[in-house]
């Protein structure tokens, strides 16, 4: 299933992607379903087996056009994101390939749908693009081995980490330059985990304006999905809904001669195989 949150007139309400424009809206058909992401995702396999009934059954679609798409998690309670996860991006960025998981964090403040706007801060001239792989935990654990990691995976995500560059260059910690308001676009659905086959061989590119900037598979990852798991539940307790960015391979503005920073009027699109687009618009901040 490919679960979007959505909105029209009241709050925001939890439906499930049918085709390219037809939501299904879960409560309406079955008011037994949870209407929010993680309270669906906590509820676990009974849940998905009672949306994937009334999904089959439901007679009544609305229209994509006729509502407003939220990030499928709107405030996640932890976003973590992993650097220099594709070796060709650590070469690109002069950097050595890490022996363990180069981890840093964004902020809710940054989450926007796909859709919205990512807005140029007045302080920085250089913000760059990463496409990247996300995926949302979907079971709570601690210390969870490899071996058993992908039970707890909820579904995946298309990820954009934008990053102010000079912020980040500013000292030894990135997060600074990563979590400004707006740098964290994120869908435009959560794709079931059961829906992808073999998330590390996943076809994953980034676009402006038609130009291709970045183009690659998951297949380099440097760490796998289960050893991020296994890693990060070693040092925190990961939660239902929790974010995970997997890393961005080569291509990003930084390393390109010239330099390719984003700019007003720019259209940026992250493409993942079996996950769709994530397409935010780039405005100036007033």
């Amino acid at each position: 299933m490919k679960l979007i949150t959505f909105q029209d007139k009241g709050p925001a309400r939890l439906g499930v992607l049918r085709g390219e424009d037809q939501i299904i809206d879960l409560q309406q058909a079955d008011a037994s379903l949870p209407n929010e992401i993680t309270t669906f995702l906590s509820a676990g396999a009974e849940a998905f087996d009672t949306a994937r009934q009334a999904v089959a059954s439901a007679a009544t679609t609305i229209s994509l056009s006729a509502v407003t798409l939220l990030s499928p998690i709107s405030r996640p309670g932890k976003i973590i994101c992993i650097g220099l996860n594709y070796s060709d991006h650590a070469a690109e960025s002069g950097l050595p390939i890490p022996q363990f998981p180069v981890v840093f964090a964004k902020y809710a403040n940054a989450v926007i749908a796909h859709g919205d706007n990512i807005v140029l801060p007045r302080v920085t001239q250089q913000v760059d693009y990463e496409a990247e792989l996300g995926f949302v935990i979907g079971k709570r654990g601690r210390y969870i081995p490899e071996s058993e990691a992908m039970a707890y995976v909820g579904g995946y995500l298309a990820i954009n980490d934008v990053s102010a560059r000079d912020y980040q260059a500013r000292t030894s910690q990135w997060t600074m330059g990563k979590t400004f308001d707006t740098f964290c676009p994120m869908g435009p659905t959560l794709t079931t985990a059961d829906e992808i086959a073999d998330p590390h061989n996943l076809r994953i590119s980034l676009n402006i304006g038609g130009e291709v900037l970045q183009d690659s598979n998951t297949s380099n990852l440097i760490f796998s999905i289960p050893q991020l798991i296994a890693s990060l539940s070693e040092v925190m307790t990961l939660e239902v809904g929790d974010v995970v960015s997997t890393g961005t391979p080569p291509g990003v503005g930084m390393a390109r001669k010239p330099q390719r920073w984003l700019q007003a009027g720019d259209v940026v699109n992250v493409t993942i195989e079996g996950l769709g687009t994530l397409s935010n618009p780039v405005i100036a901040e007033q």
